[in-house]
């Protein structure tokens, strides 16, 4: 991952303002609501909106991202509501969370590189109990349209970067899927995403 990729979030997460605001991506918070309350791993969860939540709603919480900018904000936030969550920074092959640990893992616009996606996601995989749950909410290819109609509705303008039902069966193979779909849907999350976008969300279990 490049240096140019880590400093662009962390430009963007070192404002005082909350790039994505302070309140759980919607597709998150229904689905988190069903499960039973246990262990969650977010990924690329820049300034900590989903993991807080997760946390107030009694989850053992953890996430991961590449910036310190991120983390300090998820963190401050955090305290700001008497909560503690385990939030590690780096690449994910490098850090220490335990292999079929988690009871559930939320990937909300984790728009990893793609020449690391695929891995990414199968070391998650392993990370996640038999019988665990993923929870993912991204931007599809057909975003590209919606954006270039609506640049402030955010998103990658790299389609390679963007998901497709396809990507999610290969990467998630073997999983039961609970739901599968593109759909468009409207936005308003903090200063990035607003607008009208196409995204697919998928509900796996191991």
């Amino acid at each position: 991952m490049s240096d140019a990729w880590l400093k662009r979030w962390d430009n963007r997460y070192k404002s005082h303002e909350f790039a994505y605001g302070i309140e759980p991506n919607e597709y998150f918070k229904e689905q988190v609501q069903k499960l039973n309350l246990g262990t969650i791993l977010l990924g690329a969860e820049g300034e900590g909106r989903n993991a807080v939540y997760a946390a107030k709603l009694g989850w053992s919480t953890s996430a991961f991202d590449i910036s310190i900018e991120g983390k300090n904000k998820a963190l401050k936030l955090a305290d700001e509501n008497s909560l503690v969550i385990d939030y590690q920074i780096g690449q994910l092959p490098d850090l220490n969370f335990q292999d079929e640990y988690f009871d559930a893992i939320a990937l909300i616009y984790a728009h990893f590189p793609p020449s690391i996606r695929l891995v990414y996601h199968k070391l998650l995989c392993k990370k996640l109990k038999k019988g665990g749950t993923v929870i993912l909410e991204a931007f599809s290819k057909n975003h590209i349209a919606y954006k270039n109609r609506n640049p402030a509705v955010g998103g990658p303008s790299d389609i390679d970067f963007l998901f497709s039902m396809n990507n999610v069966r290969a990467d998630f193979s073997g999983f039961e899927i609970l739901e599968l779909v593109e759909k468009e849907v409207e936005l308003r999350e903090g200063q990035f995403h607003n607008g009208t976008g196409s995204v697919i969300r998928f509900v796996g279990k191991k």
